[in-house]
């Protein structure tokens, strides 16, 4: 993998290093505004704590030539590096709808597959457009019971409006669908490819184009579902308060 890639002619995407630390703070910023915008969780991380990525090297920066920042995410491992966890994806508002999501969240997984080759890739997303990313990369759609059982990977959905859904259904259901990138189904061993054969790639088992408007149905059709339980629940809640 590069550490640094021109796209274009007008940024720069590379390996975040002490360089970009002076960065921090407005990423760190714009981070929360983002999040308060949409409503949804990104986990809240100090400026310390996005220099400690850019110093270990487990961060992407995208700058303008001039210097300019544009864009930035990191990477977090969880249960021992067994699960790589691409987060806090953000772009800056004035360079939004010019590719430089996906070019970032490439340039993430090229850097976790290097630093991890081992390690399954994860992520939980409402965005389509996030989840278009995911499958081009050959991320599939999984159940929450199979993404780290770790505490802390769930703290970073404290901040979402949803929180409650997650945690009321024991992190079974929420609004999110959860994302994963198993090297183990993608690239066979070597021990277990005969000297001489041909290797036949595997069709991808999700075609994300075909799918994407039956998932947008079904996140309409889950949302409601999600509401009327919670009405249910809150019916049921006043009634207890009544009879005391």
């Amino acid at each position: 993998m590069k550490n640094t890639e021109v796209v274009g002619s007008k940024f720069i995407v590379q390996t975040a290093n002490e360089n970009h630390l002076g960065f921090a703070e407005v990423i760190c910023a714009e981070m929360e505004e983002s999040a308060k915008k949409r409503g949804t969780g990104i986990a809240k991380r100090s400026p310390v704590y996005i220099m400690e990525k850019m110093v270990e090297g487990k961060a992407i920066i995208a700058t303008t030539e001039t210097g300019e920042w544009v864009g930035f995410c990191y990477i977090e491992t969880w249960e021992h590096g067994k699960f790589v966890a691409n987060s806090g994806l953000i772009v800056h508002p004035d360079f939004r709808n010019s590719g430089m999501a996906k070019a970032i969240k490439m340039k993430a997984f090229e850097l976790s597959r290097k630093k991890y080759p081992d390690a399954k890739i994860i992520g939980i997303t409402t965005s389509l457009p996030v989840m278009k990313i995911n499958s081009d990369l050959g991320y599939e759609p999984v159940t929450f019971s199979e993404l780290p059982a770790d505490d802390a990977f769930w703290k970073g959905c404290a901040s979402c409006v949803n929180y409650d859904v997650l945690t009321r259904t024991g992190r079974k259901h929420c609004l999110c669908t959860g994302m994963m990138y198993d090297p183990t189904e993608k690239e066979p061993s070597a021990a277990a490819v005969k000297p001489g054969a041909v290797v036949v790639e595997e069709k991808h088992s999700w075609d994300f184009l075909k799918e994407s408007s039956l998932y947008e149905r079904w996140m309409r059709i889950k949302q409601r579902i999600l509401l009327r339980r919670e009405k249910r629940a809150e019916k049921k809640n006043a009634g207890a308060v009544l009879v005391h």
